[in-house]
């Protein structure tokens, strides 16, 4: 059952071939067995799953079923759920208890989906490993010994084992297509906008963005289609028509144009990462897609930028966990400076307190110009170039990242691990949807190719996807030891 695509399993479902409740059961086994090898979930919901379950099967018998009816998801835990535990993987909130639901859980439980619980990712979002959560890091389930990525460490992780079918997850600078490379899952980052931000704890507010990971393109297209649309409680929301993604993935690519930025190959690049691409690419020669080499003049600027606009937010962001309103409150405060300066040294990791730091330095008087100002217009050279490339060519492409997950040993800061990453956030930076798909085997390990799109045209990333996969098979390959 774990390995069937969400549409195989759907259809049982509706002939009455398995109930909603069998496969909630199926799924909890799994997670029960073999969770305890990933640390996936940091938080499961059995007893409410079960309750779905059970309201799926009634809706399929009267008829009433929906997009998701009966499907097991889990959701990144800085997803808002009502009721359940949400700690965007920090001390900092161990003990919140969200009063309300963000929107995408609303969207997907109207949709019928059922929720196992919670993932694990990097504290706050921040980190490209899944190593920096207060509750472990989350292991590859390729290699144990290798790290998932980050931040949606946990939803990537959970999927490639087939301890759900799919996950949401969170993309700043890469979030969700980093750990889809490194689990071998597909995942996408929709235009910023087209997926409600209401209920997500925030990061880094302009680059923040929802999206699933699955483990087909044809299975995010109907999760995504599932929890995307306008919200009037996020005013970042655009107000687009949200395309039937699903029904739109036998779009043609004969015609269509993928540039080949040569910022996107100048990695290092290793042997079998290198053929992967190769035969990817003819792959998609063969669908009808023309290549074109293009340069990216401000390439090198991505992750600079990234790493002055996005702490910046986040120390704004954060601001607001001081130990009094909610979450973690440090003991015995002498007064409230020292509630306020105990309380975050002890509730926020390394990698937070690191980030709040440079965002508050180069927000400081002195070099809010120099820095945050200059960024943003950087950033609006960044995204007029992606624009402006996209105006002639349907995709820019290349590897998701040089090579496959890093072992547990590996040693970087957060910086030279983006700069690992610095083909996915120009993306964010420009607002664009990108997708990350399964492109072969490296050492062992999953690669991923990446595709970026043009604003509010997720359709046509998820058809080349879909229809690569159509003629490939790396997306039916799974970890030996979860098989």
């Amino acid at each position: 059952m774990h390995k069937q695509t969400i549409s195989e399993l759907r259809a049982q479902l509706e002939k009455g071939e398995v109930s909603a409740l069998e496969v909630q059961e199926y799924f909890q086994a799994r997670i029960e067995k073999y969770d305890g090898a990933l640390n996936s979930f940091i938080t499961t919901t059995f007893d409410e799953a079960k309750t779905a379950a059970k309201e799926a099967d009634e809706a399929i018998k009267s008829g009433k079923n929906e997009l998701l009816t009966g499907i097991p998801i889990a959701h990144k835990d800085l997803v808002s759920t009502k009721g359940t535990l949400t700690t965007a993987a920090s001390k900092m909130l161990s003990n919140y208890v969200p009063p309300f639901d963000a929107t995408i859980v609303e969207n997907l439980r109207s949709k019928g989906a059922v929720s196992l619980g919670k993932v694990n990712m990097d504290e706050f979002a921040m980190g490209s490993t899944g190593a920096t959560s207060f509750y472990g890091g989350t292991n590859n389930p390729w290699n144990e010994g290798h790290v998932a990525g980050g931040s949606s460490s946990g939803s990537a992780a959970a999927v490639a084992a087939g301890l759900v079918m799919a996950a949401t997850g969170s993309d700043t600078g890469g979030s969700i297509r980093q750990p889809a490379s490194f689990c071998g899952v597909t995942g996408i980052k929709p235009t910023y906008g087209r997926v409600s931000r209401y209920g997500l704890i925030a990061f880094a507010s302009s680059l923040d963005q929802g999206g699933v990971l699955a483990k087909t393109a044809e299975d995010c297209a109907i999760v995504l289609e599932g929890m995307a649309g306008f919200d009037e409680k996020d005013p970042t929301s655009a107000d687009r028509m949200l395309p039937a993604f699903s029904k739109e993935l036998g779009q043609s690519l004969k015609g269509s144009k993928m540039a080949l930025p040569r910022d996107f190959f100048a990695g290092d690049i290793d042997a079998e990462t290198a053929k992967a691409i190769d035969e990817t690419l003819a792959i998609y020669r063969k669908l009808g897609v023309e290549m074109v080499e293009v340069d990216l003049k401000y390439h090198e600027l991505v992750t600079p930028v990234y790493y002055v606009i996005a702490p910046a937010e986040a120390a704004s962001n954060l601001s607001r966990f001081d130990g009094i309103r909610f979450g973690y409150r440090a003991e015995n405060a002498q007064n409230l400076e020292d509630l306020y300066y105990r309380t975050r040294t002890e509730g926020f990791g390394e990698e937070v307190k690191s980030r709040i730091l440079m965002g508050t330095y180069a927000t400081t008087d002195v070099l809010y110009k120099d820095f945050f100002i200059k960024s943003q217009q950087i950033r609006r050279l960044i995204t007029n170039e992606y624009n402006e490339i996209l105006k002639d060519v349907d995709f820019i492409a290349g590897p998701t990242v040089a090579g496959p997950a890093f072992g547990k040993n590996h040693q970087a800061s957060s910086i030279q691990n983006s700069l690992f990453d610095a083909n996915l956030i120009g993306a964010n930076l420009a607002g664009l949807p990108a997708l990350s798909h399964q492109m072969g085997i490296s050492n062992g390990m999953p690669v991923g190719f990446h595709l970026i799109g043009r604003a509010f045209d997720e359709a046509k990333l998820l058809a080349a996807a879909h229809q690569y996969q159509q003629n490939s098979d790396w997306h039916k390959k799974f970890p030996a030891n979860f098989d």
